[in-house]
């Protein structure tokens, strides 16, 4: 096999990562007002964001960061959450994938966007030393938009974990530099 042709089987799109995962309310999951309890709607995120990670890597990852994720409404005792993840970008042992959650209660026909987060993933070997992921080339103009706004959102969750210095991320600079 030529350089060029193992090298174009190392990137993916994004729609082959894209994962679907339906989880109906139920009392368990909920709190004393019948809401579902926002640690079981991180846990669900969480592990349909793994699997859309693992599409694109073809390897065991594991969670890096969990961007901000605030909840626009409640979700009730038996609506039926559908969550949506596909990777954004991919680094060079890590990749970003976004989720969007949707509540529906089906018996009044209404469905209604309840969340939207970033979650990075960290692949790694049998040995859990990280390794490389493949590249990620989107398709679509949201695709594109997605994957120009990752350098950004890395950026600053290397600046808030400590990890990058804020005169170091050029990305967010640009952002408040006045032309």
């Amino acid at each position: 096999m030529s350089n060029l042709a193992a090298m174009s089987l190392n990137v993916k799109s994004p729609k082959e990562s894209f994962t679907v995962m339906n989880e109906l309310v139920l009392p368990n999951d909920t709190n004393t007002l019948n809401n579902l309890m926002g640690g079981r709607l991180l846990h669900w995120m969480d592990i349909a964001a793994a699997i859309s990670a693992q599409k694109h890597c073809n390897r065991i990852v594991v969670t890096a960061s969990v961007d901000n994720v605030s909840f626009k409404q409640p979700i009730k005792l038996g609506d039926v959450i559908t969550i949506e993840a596909k990777v954004t970008r991919a680094f060079n042992t890590s990749v970003e994938v976004r989720l969007d959650v949707w509540a529906e209660n089906i018996p009044s026909g209404t469905r209604a966007k309840s969340n939207e987060a970033y979650y990075t993933f960290v692949a790694v070997d049998q040995s859990a030393r990280t390794i490389p992921v493949p590249e990620l080339k989107p398709e679509t103009p949201e695709e594109i938009e997605l994957y120009e706004g990752a350098l950004r959102r890395r950026q600053l969750r290397l600046v808030l974990a400590g990890k990058m210095q804020p005169n170091d991320a050029l990305e967010l600079k640009a952002l408040f530099a006045k032309n």
